[in-house]
């Protein structure tokens, strides 16, 4: 998965209309009314009147938004019709701080428009607007219309209908049915004044000032109180993001089981980062669960604790490398060997040509010997400069860290960049052609994507294979409340020929030996149920540890309110078969607004 903090920062200053809008404040008496809210919202998700000019659009301000691209306010009709399709509320774009406050009985005149937060291409739903604004103040002070409850009863149990096959999967022009599907229900809301109570959060405060609670408290929920992705089809219904039309100085910093007690309310808006979102003008006070970061147990002295962790693009001018290294010491154990997966380069994104990060991981390891940890030895292999993906000129790598007083490394030469490792047998026994070396660069699975790296380790005499892998991510995927459903997860077909491709190369070691300890591992960037893992897991050379855990504590990401797996550890038939497996998902990051990387390490522990 792309970053959360990075997949931001080049849309938030993305304009919400192209066009250069003025907005008028006029104080003279309204025009009877032509056209109504419902009207113009209609009982699909665009607009009947799309490109039409509508006038003396009457209703009362419940939301002024003065920050942004998408500078306006929240209009909502007062008198609602019997439909409980068309929605009452609908948002008015001024471009610049519009001169209404909440409370304003107005009329509007103006263009109906149909705005695609993130663009056409992104695949979102639409946001029906006014824009174009002419505004006629006619009094002030008036009662806002009453807050509609959105809760565990109001919310349907279906996430969705099935796209329309003759519109490309697109639902824009189904009829909604609100007491049916929850998007549906949503999106007879968007634009009126909503309100939760009591509401858990899901996904913690982000850098960006929002959260996500849930307002249906059982639904999938893990034991630290937050929300399992379980599967395609088991979409989490009661999710929705919260942010705030105040300060950001008074928005709370919450972790996932926190709550916001009392009422919160504001108008519902749809954006490109998660979809419905109440856009809150009362926010409930933050009550603290007391979420703490866990610990897992350290490894007897016959187990080999094998680890992945994604460090989020660490390099040397971080100020994460104390917090990474008591991570590691403290609450992994001090795993005898850890897949690290996104360590950059000596220089980070600056793009001159560096490709080794031996200072990156020397400062790792530095800090983990003063955290009180092993002086743990490591082995990598430089990538081609900007080859891999990830930020520009960071050149992100997977890299093998272990301890050399549990484990050795079996240093065998011909591993670089671009010649492929292979597998051969001697003595009866698998052995690779190189240690470390490089899954198959020259496939074009991995154009612009990170190479595997495979590596032999000695263990009490037994040797053991581990690949460790960050595969491509799901960047560019259309989300969960995209206008085509089911969405498309354009992302999978460079991920399933990976997939391919490491499968096949552990299949080779198998064959050469069908009792070899194998782990492939790392940021999989896919779902435990995902057709990634299935190929992955091929005919039983490997299975994902993380299935041995209850479905409840699956996941290592927390992502728009669902807690899902990203990062697995999967194993061959010689180790799952051991009645000494033990996997644990370490959940330090995902759950926490403070996080030091937006995954969770795991950790596997079992007697070769």
């Amino acid at each position: 998965m792309p970053s959360k903090r990075t997949a931001r920062i080049g849309a938030l200053t993305v304009a919400a209309v192209c066009s250069t809008i003025s907005a008028v404040v006029l104080t003279t008496p309204a025009h009877a009314d032509t056209v109504h809210i419902h009207d113009i919202q209609g009982t699909t998700r665009t607009s009947p009147l799309a490109g039409a000019k509508v006038t003396d659009v009457a209703g009362i301000v419940t939301g002024v938004r003065t920050y942004g691209s998408s500078k306006g306010f929240w209009l909502q009709d007062s008198a609602p019709d019997a439909d409980p399709a068309t929605s009452e509320g609908v948002f008015v774009f001024t471009s610049s701080a519009p001169k209404v406050a909440v409370g304003d009985s107005v009329t509007v005149t103006g263009t109906v428009s149909e705005y695609v937060p993130g663009g056409a291409t992104s695949g979102n739903q639409a946001v029906t607007e006014i824009t174009k604004p002419t505004v006629t103040v006619v009094s002030s002070g008036n009662a806002v219309p009453a807050a509609t409850v959105v809760d565990a009863r109001s919310v349907p149990n279906t996430y969705a209908p099935a796209g329309d096959t003759a519109a490309s999967g697109s639902v824009n022009g189904l009829t909604l049915e609100p007491a049916k599907y929850a998007l549906d229900y949503y999106e007879s809301l968007e634009g009126m004044n909503v309100q939760v109570a009591d509401a858990r959060v899901v996904t913690a405060t982000d850098p960006y000032t929002e959260l996500w609670v849930t307002v249906k408290p059982r639904e999938h929920a893990t034991h630290r109180g937050g929300t399992v992705y379980g599967s395609y089809t088991s979409q989490n219904t009661g999710r929705i993001q919260i942010q705030s039309l105040g300060a950001t100085a008074d928005f709370p910093t919450a972790n996932v089981g926190d709550k916001l007690t009392g009422t919160t309310a504001g108008p519902l808006d749809y954006n490109q980062f998660g979809g419905y979102t109440l856009v809150a003008n009362q926010l409930g006070t933050l009550e603290k669960g007391g979420l703490e970061r866990e610990t897992t147990r350290k490894q007897s002295r016959g187990e080999l604790a094998v680890a992945t962790y994604n460090v989020e693009n660490l390099d040397p001018g971080d100020a994460t490398f104390d917090a990474h290294a008591s991570a590691i010491v403290n609450n992994l154990k001090s795993p005898d060997i850890v897949s690290l997966e996104e360590i950059q380069d000596n220089n980070g994104a600056t793009d001159d040509g560096t490709v080794s990060a031996d200072q990156t991981v020397r400062k790792l390891i530095d800090a983990i010997v003063a955290a009180g940890g092993p002086a743990y030895d490591w082995r990598s292999i430089d990538p081609v400069n900007d080859q891999d993906g990830g930020e520009p000129g960071g050149n992100i790598r997977q890299v093998f860290l272990f301890n050399p007083e549990r484990v050795s490394f079996t240093d065998r030469a011909g591993g670089d960049s671009t010649t492929a490792v292979g597998v051969t047998k001697v003595h009866g026994k698998a052995q690779l052609t190189a240690s470390p070396g490089r899954v198959d660069p020259a496939d074009t699975a991995w154009k612009s994507s990170r190479k595997p790296l495979a590596g032999e380790f000695v263990f009490r005499g037994q040797t053991v294979f581990v690949i460790a892998n960050h595969l491509n991510s799901k960047g560019g995927d259309q989300g969960l409340t995209s206008q085509y459903q089911p969405p498309a997860r354009g992302s999978e077909v460079q991920r399933h020929a990976q997939a391919t491709a490491v499968n096949a190369f552990v299949d080779e070691i198998l064959k050469s030996q069908k009792n070899a300890d194998v782990i492939t591992l790392g940021d999989i960037n896919d779902f435990e149920f995902s057709d990634t893992a299935k190929i992955l897991e091929g005919d039983g050379e490997l299975w994902s540890a993380i299935k041995s855990l209850p479905k409840s504590e699956r996941y290592t990401y927390d992502y728009q309110g669902n807690a899902q797996v990203l990062d697995q550890i999967l194993v061959s038939p010689s180790i799952r078969k051991g009645c000494d497996l033990e996997y644990d998902s370490v959940h330090i990051n995902s759950e926490f607004s403070d996080q030091i990387s937006d995954h969770d390490p795991q950790v596997l522990r079992f007697r070769p």
